[in-house]
């Protein structure tokens, strides 16, 4: 059957990652009920065509459920919890949950849904609101066949590139890897910035040079002008990325897989939250390598390109 974006759609989760996901959605022209926990922070998405519930139990009759939420705990919660969208009688076709958890986690929520008829799409993305917005984001997606070529369609819609890896959790061990470099190159684009800002090199002209080289790439043109202007809008925490980092340790832990540099970041990420760095970006890890290596930065208040545009 040839899917025509005529799926009834929910989301719930609208958080900075779920509210831009959601949106572009709408602005496809699909049919998508929304639930957040404070409802108040989901209402500007009415603008866009967005009904508005007041519990996942309600989202219940949809074809389709998106979920992006904040671990896998709540995950749980919105699922299988009172009020959950298994709470009721009813039941979607499927739930195609976009958060960041770990494979335990998604193996729990998975068979509460399989028992009762629903299946399962764990699809983790790569990037941040802005990003989103951009059309940029990409989704990585593991799970049964046919559940991806059901939802397929409208990932496209929220991003410009689906990979998928074959059944059951396969995409969070891909999404786990992702993050743990994730934070292993921030704290490493942070000590060689740091190095050549002290041996006289502006910020803004490293990162230019670097972008332009084979080692440039979206993240490092995306996170250039933050570390040029030292504009930590939040975008990803530092606690986040710990839980991440403690993901991808444990599961090399478990596997057998010696992990040491992604241990010596964990430790400096840990560093910036004991500083109290848990609510600006975790690009954060630039001014605490510079206050290491007995430097204070400031703003270079440069234009420079976030390679977004």
């Amino acid at each position: 059957m040839k899917n025509q974006l005529t799926h009834k759609l929910a989301w719930i989760g609208a958080g900075r990652m779920g509210f831009a996901m959601a949106k572009r959605l709408l602005e496809a022209g699909c049919d998508v009920s929304v639930y957040n926990r404070t409802r108040a922070k989901a209402e500007p998405l009415t603008a866009n065509g967005a009904v508005i519930v007041d519990t996942p139990a309600e989202l219940a009759d949809r074809d389709i459920v998106f979920t992006m939420v904040s671990s896998g705990d709540d995950l749980y919660s919105v699922v299988c919890g009172p009020g959950g969208l298994l709470s009721g009688s009813g039941v979607p076709k499927l739930l195609v949950d976009c958060s960041s958890v770990s494979e335990e986690a998604s193996m729990r929520v998975r068979a509460a849904l399989k028992e009762r008829g629903c299946e399962m799409l764990s699809a983790p993305v790569s990037g941040n609101a802005k990003v989103i917005k951009a059309g940029r984001l990409t989704i990585v997606a593991s799970g049964p066949e046919s559940a991806f070529d059901l939802a397929h369609p409208y990932l496209d819609k929220i991003g410009e590139g689906v990979t998928y890896v074959g059944d059951g959790e396969l995409a969070r061990m891909v999404k786990i890897c992702h993050n743990v470099l994730l934070g292993v190159v921030t704290q490493s684009l942070a000590e060689i910035t740091v190095l050549a800002e002290k041996g006289g090199v502006s910020r803004h002209a490293l990162l230019d040079f670097i972008n332009g080289s084979v080692m440039g790439s979206m993240f490092t043109r995306y996170k250039s002008p933050a570390f040029v202007n030292l504009d930590w809008t939040p975008t990803f925490t530092a606690p986040l990325l710990r839980k991440d980092m403690d993901l991808g340790l444990s599961a090399g832990e478990k596997l057998g897989v010696p992990m040491p540099v992604a241990a010596a970041t964990r430790a400096l990420v840990q560093k910036a939250i004991d500083a109290g760095e848990t609510e600006r970006d975790f690009g954060i890890l630039l001014e605490m390598q510079a206050a290491e290596s007995g430097m204070t930065l400031s703003p270079e208040n440069v234009d420079v390109s976030d390679g977004l545009s």
